[in-house]
């Protein structure tokens, strides 16, 4: 039986995107085989194309960092697992495929019923919000927060759970995002026509108790000017480095380690500026790591949410696993209100 698989054969931009068909993977001792439902299409992937995400795989590899799908295949020793249940997984590449072989340690069990496009946009939107409103931010009633992108994929989720903790949240966002950004909750700022630090001072007077830029470089400054004494500056991305896509100098093949060194040294001037104002870097991939008992406690609490309809993913397009090439396309122009979820079984 033959399945097809996304490869990016080299470094670049979204032509680098191939579907190939060959022979359905089997599972080996200790892993089981994943029939992907739903793979979800986030920046990250963008980044790794262009060989500039810390966690870029070597050539030639499928993209995708999250997926929900069913048990199709068990390998040998595997317990707690039955053919045909749903599960969710953040494995960072290898999703854009109809099926996946993943060691059992990296699956979770999701509820029965859940739309698997939107389950599985919690898997890394939503722990990426929740953990940097909760985790990071120590969000309590009453605080004003701020974040960058707030129409797009994680932006959307942040909002419904600030919401849901009684934070009253401002967003950046496009003119055509705006309404979206005030359908969930958020105050928007139209970044295109109004300086957002100014924004911030005119609505709140003396400034914001967080602000999750996902932006980088300069950006940072900007942000940490909203800030309020003892705020604090989330930073969990370099978006910045980006135009239509791509990298912003046309060149892609920059270190993956240089993006986070850069990121670092922001952190370390900010200890010499002006004022008591933090900033702290975020990493879901190494809060996974290194606080395991974390990421399998927020996905349960943010999938038992789903169940229970508090949050509603933002779904911007559902695509057949053969468009993985335009879903990237779609993404580098920018302006996309939510997830982009491909379907590789339909």
């Amino acid at each position: 039986m033959r399945h097809k698989r996304v490869v990016v054969s080299r470094y670049g931009g979204p032509d680098t995107i191939s579907v190939i068909e060959e022979e359905i993977p089997a599972p080996k001792g200790g892993e089981v085989r994943v029939k992907v439902l739903a793979a979800g299409v986030s920046l990250p992937d963008v980044l790794a194309r262009e060989s500039v995400h810390p966690e870029t795989p070597h050539l030639p590899y499928t993209p995708g960092w999250d997926l929900v799908g069913t048990v199709d295949q068990i390998g040998a020793g595997v317990t707690g697992f039955e053919l045909s249940q749903s599960v969710a997984a953040m494995p960072i590449h290898g999703c854009y495929a109809q099926y996946v072989c993943l060691p059992q340690r990296k699956l979770f069990h999701v509820p029965t019923g859940l739309d698997p496009a939107e389950a599985v946009a919690v898997v890394l939107n939503y722990v990426t919000a929740y953990q940097m409103l909760h985790r990071l931010a120590k969000a309590k009633p009453g605080q004003r927060m701020l974040i960058h992108g707030a129409s797009g994929g994680v932006g959307s989720a942040m909002l419904q759970l600030a919401k849901l903790a009684h934070v009253e949240m401002f967003g950046t966002c496009s003119a055509e995002g705006a309404a979206v950004v005030r359908e969930l909750g958020g105050i928007p700022i139209d970044y295109k026509s109004a300086d957002f630090v100014k924004e911030i001072h005119r609505l709140t007077g003396d400034g914001v108790d967080a602000v999750f830029d996902g932006i980088g470089g300069a950006n940072l400054w900007r942000s940490r000017d909203t800030l309020r004494e003892g705020g604090r500056v989330i930073a969990y991305g370099f978006q910045s480095k980006m135009r239509g896509g791509r990298m912003a100098s046309g060149r892609g093949g920059r270190h993956p380690i240089r993006e986070s060194a850069e990121l670092g040294w922001f952190i370390f001037r900010n200890w010499f500026k002006f004022g008591r104002k933090s900033m702290r870097p975020y990493s879901i991939q190494w809060l996974m790591r290194f606080k395991p008992t974390w990421f399998r406690h927020d996905l349960l609490t943010l999938l038992e949410l789903l169940k229970q309809g508090k949050i509603k993913p933002l779904i911007a397009h559902r695509l057949p696993l053969e468009e993985a090439r335009r879903a990237h396309e779609m993404l580098g122009e920018g302006g996309v209100l939510g997830k982009i979820v491909l379907l590789p079984n339909g």
